[in-house]
């Protein structure tokens, strides 16, 4: 599975979470202590983030090398300052081409996507039933074929069909999702970040599993002024554990609102 990283708050070089913490990004990408169906995340790497003074569409950065490999990362998380970021390490669904249309974070318009978990079987399954359900406005967006597109596919088409709410939207998303699933009797793990640079919201949640790890951790003395959310805790710290079915909102001014999904 991948692993996920989400930062809100005060401007920071993103280096400072991926790179340098004990438990960093990097090193869960060939050390991670909570996955359950991979020991490595060697399958590509991807940071998307914000401008810190401007508005603007979000800045994305990938690459399908092992993050450990990529010399280019390194620099550039130093260099970037923002007030939010996302970044994930991937582990490939088996029959999904390693390929940068894959690779996340997925984006569109002010959105920043991520999603760690999978959809069983899914070119067999959930393939076609998403496909068919999205309008030709989201359906023409897609340019790879993993399962987490798909799922974001998804959610911008619910997105318009609840008038811009997000947490109604992401809802609705993983309801229909899992409408779709039960027929084919399919695991799905859906542990989404999504955010547009001036909040944060995210899922952990699963059907016929376990979901992924997934923790949230306000103000560390590090990193005051903030809130990360993590697929693993990347230094010691008051790190809380999301619940399973769950969904995390953080606001602009960083409050914190947790919510049972209605499954």
């Amino acid at each position: 599975m991948c692993r996920l990283l989400a930062y809100l708050g005060s401007p920071i070089q993103p280096d400072k979470l991926i790179y340098e913490p004990e438990h960093s990004l990097c090193i869960q990408s060939y050390r991670p202590r909570e996955t359950v169906t991979t020991s490595v995340n060697a399958d590509g790497v991807g940071i998307g983030w914000y401008h810190s003074q401007k508005q603007t569409e979000p800045f994305i950065y990938k690459n399908i090398l092992p993050i450990w490999s990529d010399i280019n990362l390194p620099h550039l998380s130093r260099y970037i300052e923002t007030e939010c970021f996302l970044a994930y390490i991937r582990s490939a669904t088996p029959g999904q081409a390693a390929s940068l249309s894959n690779c996340q974070p997925f984006s569109d318009r002010h959105f920043l996507f991520t999603h760690n978990g999978f959809i069983d079987n899914f070119r067999a399954t959930l393939y076609q039933p998403i496909r068919s359900h999205i309008k030709d406005t989201v359906y023409h967006k897609i340019e790879g074929t993993t399962d987490s597109e798909h799922i974001f596919a998804l959610f911008l088409n619910e997105l318009a069909a609840v008038d811009g709410n997000w947490e109604q939207a992401l809802q609705a998303t993983l309801n229909t999702l899992f409408k779709l699933a039960k027929p084919y009797g399919v695991k799905v793990l859906a542990n989404i970040i999504i955010s547009d640079g001036n909040q944060l919201i995210a899922s952990r949640c699963a059907i016929g599993s376990t979901p992924p790890s997934l923790y949230w951790l306000q103000n560390a003395p590090h990193f005051p002024n903030s809130v990360i959310i993590a697929s693993e805790p990347l230094f010691p710290g008051n790190w809380n554990p999301c619940p399973e079915s769950s969904m995390i909102c953080v606001t602009e001014d960083l409050k914190i609102n947790m919510h049972p999904i209605d499954l």
